[in-house]
């Protein structure tokens, strides 16, 4: 039987810090154990056992989205989300954390590191999935932003075909490539 992530992530979100940190991470299956990480990296809670478990595949992995914090800070925001897209996805990924090395003379301290990491060869798939469901909602807001602001005659005179020529010949492009790919092999 499949794990409900939506019932997990209410649960553990339920909990008092006490009652979530007294969770034995060990005990929990791998789907569990990612939204019980996720609810202790929204809280900035750290668990009191330490947390190895890195998937196989992260020598071979692709880094698709990234992001510089200030040194102890909790992933959230953004990354919770990217990461919770790829995982709605099916697309297993790992959440890792590393200092950056510090420069002489500069201030403040040293930042740190957020990198979303995916399977090398899911790499496309999961920049895909980011885009759709996490910066394609912001460019459709700027592309709404842009069109209120033409006048009626510019609206009229606008094709969103030219406007992003590069976009629809890259479909293009995929799209053909793919299928001269299949016809290549013969399938």
């Amino acid at each position: 039987m499949p794990v409900d992530l939506e019932y997990l992530r209410q649960h553990y979100a339920s909990l008092s810090d006490d009652a979530l940190l007294e969770i034995n991470r060990a005990d929990l299956v791998e789907a569990a154990q990612k939204c019980y990480d996720h609810e202790l990296a929204a809280r900035r809670l750290r668990s009191a056992e330490p947390v190895d478990d890195k998937p196989e595949w992260l020598d071979e992995a692709s880094e698709v989205y990234s992001r510089i914090d200030a040194p102890g800070a909790a992933p959230g925001g953004d990354l919770v989300d990217a990461r919770d897209a790829l995982e709605s996805a099916g697309i297993p990924c790992y959440l890792d954390q590393s200092d950056m090395p510090a420069e002489e003379n500069v201030s403040p301290k040293p930042t740190q590191v957020w990198r979303l990491m995916v399977p090398g060869n899911l790499n496309l798939h999961a920049t895909s999935v980011l885009e759709r469901d996490i910066f394609n909602a912001e460019f459709e807001a700027q592309w709404k932003t842009h069109l209120e602001m033409l006048s009626d005659a510019e609206l009229q005179a606008m094709n969103p075909r030219d406007a992003f020529c590069g976009l629809f010949d890259r479909v293009e492009r995929v799209t053909r490539t793919f299928e001269e790919e299949i016809a290549r092999r013969g399938l």
